[in-house]
C-alpha cells in the first residue's frame, strides 16, 4: 500500500527527507544506465554510418564495373554542312579507333498503298460505305513475318470509320491509314496506307479474306493470295550508304557492325556536290579519355570521402575539450581501413599498367588517394595518368575490372561488412542485445526503487507516529503542570 503525507503527525518535513534519500539512491545508478545507454546509441549510430558509407562507396565501385564506363569510345562526326545532321554513331568498347568517310544516298522506307480514283472504282467521299451487307475480314501483313493483324468489317462501315478502325486496332504493328480528299469528282477520296516496316521485300499486303468484291477496292490480294488487286505505289526499301567508297545497305536506318563494333544511324541524305555526287561525312572513333579521367577522379573523391568519415568516427579528441569519435580506436574500422589500403596498393597482373600508383593514383600517409602534380623522380601522378590515357587506354579498365582487378577485390572485401549477415550487421545486433540488457537493468532497478521507497515510508511513518505521541504526551504534561 502506498504511504504518503509523512510528517502530518509530527510536523517534521519527512516527505522531503524521503525524496532526498530516494534521489541519493537513484542518482548514481540512473546516471550509469543513462551513460551506458547513450554510449550504445552512439555506437550503433556510428556503426550504421560506417555501413552506409561503405555501401555508398560500393555503389561508386559498381559504376566503374558497368560496361563501357572505363573503356568508352568517343565518336566525333564532321558533316560538310552544319545544317545537315546526316548520322549519329554508337561505338562499343570493342571498337577500334579509326576514321571513316560515310555518305548516305537513301533512307530506309516502308511501303505505301493508295486506293483508286473515284472514276476508276474508288471512293467518292469519306462517307462512302465500304461494305453494304454482312461482315467480312481483311488481314494486314508483311510477307511471312509475325507482323500481322486482322480486322472484321461490319455492314455499313464508312471509309472514315474504317480508317479509325485500322489506326486504333490494338494489334496494329505499324500501319497508318489516312484519307486524302482530292477535291474533284474524278479523284474523290483516296484511302492511303503507309507501313512503318522498312527494308526490301517488306511490302505491306492487305488480304481480302472473305473475297467480298466490294473489299477488292482496299485490298492487294484475294484470300488465296494468287491475284493482284492494289499494288504499292512505293515499295519498302533499304537504307543505302557508302562507307569509304563501299556501298552498304540495311533494312532499317540503323547499320549494325557495318563497321566492326560500331552502330551508326542515318538520319538525312548527304548533301550533293555540283556533279550530283554525295558529299561524305567523316566519322572518327577515338578513346573517350576525358570521360575516363572524370571517372577516375570520381573514384578518388569517393574513396577520400569514405576515408574522412571513417577517420572522424574513430578519432581521439586532441584535448579534454574535444570529444572522441563514437568508434575511437575501434578494431573493426581499423580492419576496414587496413584492408582497403592493402588492395589499393596491390598489383594487378592482368593489366599492363599494373597498379594504381603506375596509373598516377598515390596513397598518402593520411590514408587518402591523390593524383599528385609534384615530380619526385618517377613523374607526377598527373603525368602518369596522362601517359596511361594516351598509351594504355584499355588497360585502365583491366586494372579495375580485369581478373584480380581493384574494383572486384574491393567489393569482395567490403561486402563481408555490408551484407545483411555481414560483420557490421552482426555488430549492430550485438549492440541491440546490450541495449536490451540496459533496458532490463533499468526495469529491475525501478522495481527495487519502489520497494526501497515503501520501506523508507514505512519506517518514517513509524517515526512520525512515535514523535506525534511524544508530542501529545508532552503537551498533556505541560497542560497538567500549568
Amino acid at each position: 500500500m502506498s504511504i504518503s503525507s509523512l510528517g502530518v503527525g509530527s510536523g517534521l518535513d519527512l516527505e522531503s527527507l524521503v525524496e532526498q534519500l530516494l534521489q541519493s539512491e537513484r542518482g548514481p545508478k540512473t546516471q550509469r544506465l543513462d551513460e551506458r545507454d547513450e554510449s550504445l546509441s552512439d555506437e550503433i549510430s556510428a556503426v550504421g554510418q560506417v555501413k552506409s558509407k561503405l555501401s555508398e562507396f560500393e555503389d561508386a565501385i559498381k559504376e566503374l564495373q558497368q560496361e563501357g564506363n572505363l573503356s568508352g569510345r568517343e565518336p566525333t562526326i564532321e558533316n560538310p554542312s552544319e545544317d545537315n545532321d546526316v548520322l549519329s554513331a554508337n561505338p562499343s568498347t570493342a571498337a577500334l579507333p579509326g576514321t571513316y568517310e560515310i555518305a548516305v544516298t537513301q533512307l530506309a522506307q516502308g511501303s505505301r498503298i493508295e486506293t483508286a480514283n473515284a472514276v476508276d472504282g474508288g471512293f467518292a467521299s469519306s462517307d462512302d460505305v465500304v461494305l453494304t451487307s454482312g461482315t467480312a475480314d481483311i488481314t494486314f501483313k508483311i510477307g511471312d513475318t509475325d507482323d500481322t493483324f486482322t480486322l472484321s468489317i461490319s455492314e455499313g462501315t464508312t471509309l472514315a470509320e474504317l480508317r479509325e478502325q485500322i489506326n486504333n486496332d490494338e494489334n496494329n504493328f505499324g500501319v497508318q491509314a489516312n484519307i486524302i480528299n482530292t477535291g474533284t469528282a474524278d479523284g474523290g477520296a483516296r484511302l492511303v496506307f503507309t507501313s512503318d516496316i522498312t527494308g526490301v521485300g517488306n511490302d505491306l499486303q492487305i488480304v481480302n479474306n472473305s473475297d467480298i468484291a466490294e473489299l477488292n477496292r482496299i485490298s492487294t490480294t484475294d484470300s488465296s493470295e494468287s491475284s493482284t488487286l492494289l499494288s504499292p505505289i512505293k515499295n519498302a526499301a533499304n537504307a543505302i550508304a557508302v562507307v569509304d567508297g563501299i556501298e552498304v545497305q540495311s533494312d532499317t536506318n540503323k547499320f549494325e557492325n557495318t563497321i566492326q563494333s560500331v552502330r551508326f544511324d542515318v538520319k538525312e541524305l548527304s548533301d550533293q556536290d555540283t556533279n550530283g555526287d554525295p558529299i561524305a561525312s567523316r566519322l572518327i572513333i577515338g578513346f573517350d579519355a576525358e570521360g575516363l579521367e572524370e571517372k577516375i577522379t570520381e573514384f578518388v573523391d569517393k574513396f577520400n570521402e569514405l576515408n574522412d568519415d571513417l577517420a572522424r568516427l574513430t578519432s581521439y579528441g586532441e584535448s579534454d575539450l574535444e570529444e572522441d569519435g563514437a568508434l575511437a580506436g575501434d578494431s573493426t574500422v581499423r580492419g576496414i581501413q587496413s584492408g582497403l589500403a592493402n588492395i589499393l596498393s596491390s598489383n594487378v597482373s592482368d593489366s599492363l599498367i599494373g597498379s594504381l600508383f603506375a596509373l598516377g593514383i598515390e596513397l598518402t600517409s593520411e590514408g587518402k588517394l591523390e593524383i599528385s602534380t609534384t615530380d619526385f623522380g618517377l613523374g607526377s601522378g598527373a603525368d602518369r595518368l596522362e601517359n596511361a590515357l594516351n598509351d594504355n587506354f584499355d588497360d585502365i579498365d583491366k586494372l579495375f575490372n580485369g581478373e584480380g582487378g581493384i574494383a572486384s577485390r574491393i567489393l569482395e572485401f567490403t561486402e563481408q561488412y555490408t551484407q545483411s549477415s555481414g560483420i557490421l550487421s552482426s555488430r549492430e545486433d550485438n549492440i541491440k542485445d546490450l541495449q536490451d540488457v540496459v533496458t532490463s537493468d533499468r526495469e529491475r532497478f525501478e522495481i527495487r526503487m519502489i520497494s526501497f521507497e515503501q520501506t523508507l515510508r514505512s519506517r518514517y511513518l513509524s517515526l512520525d507516529s512515535t514523535v506525534a505521541r511524544l508530542q501529545q504526551t508532552g503537551n498533556a504534561l505541560f497542560a497538567a503542570l500549568s
